[in-house]
């Protein structure tokens, strides 16, 4: 395979993740944002999706103060803003036409059409009531592709870069998430196990759409012991750290059966596999939740970069 297809199968997936991605923060900041004592904390709750989404540098270039109709266009609409919504489709459905002859045609039809949907949404006039139903739309549109990919794609080293690009944008992804809490931390001590402090919880396993498997693995109220394990260290969970890890493992494995050779990127997932696999979640927040997130996004940044020195 050319390695520029393979690069191209790569970001297909990375940009379709990071769109929704993007959808699932805003779910995150809507709903918060109803709660009576939202704002209180560490910092806004719409700051705090500027910073976590890492767009927080161009938004104040463009609009100024935070207010929460411009961070809802620019972080879903905005093709000025490299992350939104608008921005990963439309990068993903250039990269997916680029390799066209690589993709079955249920995968390219599922990608033009969420394209053109877009593109509709795009011209009807925008209310924040919307927000919702465009954060549905968003996951909706990138299920289907991925489950196109699933049952349709050739499994040969093309599916691998698709699933690499996908589990290293999911692992980067559950992180930012998660470090949500970090920038919407309750005001006082106290607040920690009250009301608003596991409405706040339960607004992230929601948004990841991870809710109900959470109650099914650990039952009773959204602790950050529990939560942090749940989304880090349970390997059964598709969006934890580990799990993410533990598939990128095995497509790299792959990939070395395949081109019979080891690459540094596939070390370098080894071996954050293995250091993460190996922790405690005590010891997570005796290092600080922040502390550790902040560490493990460098790592999956540097792996990206890995990779493009790797194979592409």
């Amino acid at each position: 395979m050319l390695s520029r297809t393979a690069q191209n199968l790569f970001w297909i997936s990375r940009y379709m993740e990071r769109a929704e991605l993007t959808a699932r923060l805003l779910e995150v900041g809507y709903r918060i944002a109803l709660m009576p004592s939202a704002g209180t904390g560490y910092q806004n709750e719409w700051s705090s999706i500027l910073s976590v989404s890492g767009a927080d540098i161009g938004y104040k270039k463009k609009y100024g103060p935070p207010k929460q109709e411009h961070i809802e266009h620019y972080l879903f609409h905005d093709l000025d803003n490299p992350n939104s919504v608008a921005s990963c489709v439309s990068k993903a459905r250039e990269n997916s036409r680029a390799v066209r002859t690589a993709l079955t045609t249920q995968v390219w039809d599922a990608m033009n059409t969420g394209y053109q949907e877009l593109k509709q949404l795009a011209k009807e006039r925008y209310n924040t009531a919307n927000l919702p139903a465009l954060c549905d739309w968003t996951k909706s549109r990138v299920s289907l592709i991925r489950g196109a990919i699933e049952s349709t794609q050739l499994q040969d080293e093309g599916y691998d870069f698709l699933n690499l690009g996908y589990f290293n944008e999911r692992a980067d992804n559950t992180a930012r998430l998660l470090d949500i809490k970090h920038y919407v931390l309750l005001p006082t001590p106290a607040a920690v196990g009250s009301e608003v402090d596991h409405y706040q919880w339960s607004t992230l396993l929601r948004a990841m759409s991870a809710y109900r498997a959470f109650r099914w693995a650990y039952g009773g109220l959204q602790t950050p012991h529990k939560v942090a394990h749940f989304l880090i260290l349970n390997v059964a969970c598709p969006r934890s750290l580990l799990h993410c890890l533990d598939r990128a493992t095995r497509h790299f494995d792959r990939l070395e059966h395949m081109l019979q050779r080891q690459s540094e990127a596939q070390q370098m997932v080894a071996k954050l596999k293995n250091n993460t696999g190996a922790m405690e979640v005590d010891e997570i927040f005796q290092q600080g939740l922040h502390e550790f997130l902040t560490h493990f996004v460098a790592e999956i940044a540097a792996i990206g970069e890995s990779m493009r020195a790797s194979y592409f």
